[in-house]
């Protein structure tokens, strides 16, 4: 049990409650032998749109080198594909394939589930206001650094 000084701050609370999210989601979708940020990846990707690596590292909150190392994975299963872009050949756009929009539909269904679950738990007041704090306190702290 943690100290009672360390729940007085944000940092160990935010941090304690995404550990106790991403080990529920890691559950969730553990029968498709996925993680959690090979779900970000697949979501972000499902608009067929294509993304370079620095946008996608950004929006599924990557650092570069681990998202290589996912993208590698990814391909290796024929999950996503990596094309030349037409207009810049010096880029590299990132692609779902088919039967990555398959995988993602299925994963999306169980985070799905999950959320549920916890909007349940919390009831559902409660959850959309704390995504509404959490979203509020992202889009502020990136406004103010």
């Amino acid at each position: 049990m943690p100290s009672p000084d360390l729940k007085n701050y944000l940092a160990y609370l935010l941090a304690s409650a995404n550990r106790t999210m991403s080990m529920g989601l890691v559950k969730a979708i553990a029968k498709e032998k996925m993680t959690e940020q090979h779900w970000r990846i697949l979501q972000v990707l499902s608009d067929e749109n294509g993304r370079v690596m620095g946008e996608l590292a950004e929006q599924v909150l990557m650092n570069h080198p681990a998202l290589t190392k996912n993208i590698d994975k990814l391909v290796n299963s024929g999950l996503v594909m990596r094309k030349t872009s037409m207009e810049d050949n010096r880029k590299v756009l990132v692609f779902i394939s088919d039967k990555g929009l398959a995988t993602v539909k299925r994963l999306t269904a169980q985070v799905d589930a999950h959320h549920q679950s916890i909007d349940k738990l919390l009831g559902h007041r409660k959850t959309a206001q704390l995504k509404k704090l959490l979203d509020d306190f992202v889009r502020d702290s990136a406004m103010h650094n």
